[in-house]
């Protein structure tokens, strides 16, 4: 399995996940301009990616500060958390990541030396357990899937989404692990092609039976029967259940609703929101119209704008269930989500 993100000396590793699937290669970052650059150019994409990644290049910015009083280090390292916090608005991880690195550089001696050894430590301790809460929702969202079965995925929530192994291609690894006999439909994923290119890639590397549907044939490879469950990712999820997850999800939730199909989120309790009360609230992203006005040579009309939504809300009552690293969590939301936040801070 090929890392998304890791350290090689004081230098941040990322896989351009731009070039893939057909080269790997990876962007040395040194400071923390590069790592904000890989974060919002796509390089590395996917919440907990993300979230990695901000932990990684916080402490490159650390390491940049070139005073040695403490409160005028933090002072100037609170200034680089908000640059950093800014790098892309929906990914709840990312402000999770800041907040936590934050807190530790707070709550830290006062030498700046130390300071800047924990934080490094810290990043390390977030890529090991994001791994780890990874492969505990894989065993979770597993006795969800029957033996035989074919999922249906939209976007990339695998490996390269996360710092391994995956949430919702998580949830696939775990069951073929367990000896089900599984099979995964990846919608395109249109105008990027994360499904195409990267979902694919990493079922094709692990050996798992792979096709590649059009976004818009969702409804239609349903009414056939193709599909079993659909388990999908999330860039954050409301106090009430709501989820933001790649355009495209709300549509392949509602022909879920429409065919009596399950529809499961996979998240780890750090894309989580109790902050937000609802879907409504969650701001959404919209990124360059280029992206939607060419593709594979070919021009819109001349003259023609663009709806470029990065991410939609698929609202509560669509979900099925929602798998996290502390179990499978059911309707009411409000209370479930709640619950489970409150356990995790214990």
């Amino acid at each position: 399995m090929v890392p998304t993100l890791y350290w090689e000396g004081d230098v941040v590793m990322i896989l351009d996940q731009r070039k893939l699937p057909g080269k790997t290669t990876f962007i040395a970052c040194k400071d923390m301009r590069r790592v904000i650059y890989c974060i919002q150019t796509l390089a590395v994409r996917g919440a907990p990616a993300i979230g990695v990644a901000a932990a990684m290049g916080l402490v490159l910015a650390a390491r940049a500060i070139r005073v040695k009083d403490p409160v005028k280090w933090r002072e100037r390292f609170s200034a680089s958390a908000e640059i950093m916090r800014a790098a892309r608005p929906t990914a709840v991880n990312l402000s999770w990541a800041v907040e936590r690195m934050l807190a530790l550089a707070d709550a830290a001696p006062q030498e700046v030396e130390t300071i800047l050894a924990m934080l490094r430590r810290e990043s390390e301790l977030m890529l090991a357990e994001d791994i780890a809460i990874n492969k505990a929702m894989g065993r979770h969202g597993a006795k969800l899937v029957p033996k035989k079965a074919t999922i249906l995925t939209h976007c990339n929530a695998g490996s390269l989404a996360t710092g391994g192994y995956g949430t919702a291609l998580g949830v696939v690894r775990a069951a073929a692990e367990a000896g089900k006999r599984v099979k995964v439909i990846a919608d395109e994923t249109r105008p990027l092609l994360q499904g195409a290119r990267l979902t694919a890639w990493e079922m094709v590397q692990e050996g798992i039976p792979v096709a590649v549907a059009p976004d818009g044939a969702v409804g239609a490879i349903m009414d056939k029967d193709l599909v079993d469950l659909c388990v999908v990712g999330a860039d954050r999820i409301a106090a009430n259940g709501d989820v933001a997850n790649k355009i495209g999800t709300f549509n392949v939730a509602l022909q879920a609703r429409r065919h009596g199909v399950p529809f499961y989120v996979a998240a780890p309790l750090s894309t989580i929101d109790l902050d937000t009360p609802s879907g409504d609230l969650i701001p959404i992203e919209e990124r360059d119209p280029g992206e939607v006005l060419s593709f594979a040579g070919s021009k819109a009309a001349e003259g023609s704008e663009a709806i470029n939504l990065a991410f939609d809300v698929t609202p509560n009552d669509l979900v099925t269930a929602i798998i996290t690293e502390k179990g499978v969590l059911k309707p009411p939301y409000n209370r479930s989500l709640a619950a489970a936040k409150a356990v995790d801070k214990i």
